[in-house]
């Protein structure tokens, strides 16, 4: 998921920085979103501690 939101977020700035502001600006924000939803899920595996029987 981090990689995908990695990917989104390159997407957006080379969009931006080639003038498709409205495309680079979508990719931006799915981007931090997934980034977000990334960290929430890393953080609660990390705090419950879950492992594989």
């Amino acid at each position: 998921m981090i990689s995908r939101a990695i990917t989104f977020l390159l997407i957006g700035i080379i969009a931006v920085v080639l003038g498709f502001g409205g495309v680079g600006g979508l990719a931006m924000n799915i981007g931090w979103i997934l980034l977000a939803v990334g960290a929430v899920v890393f953080l609660i595996h990390a705090i419950t501690g879950r492992r594989r029987v």
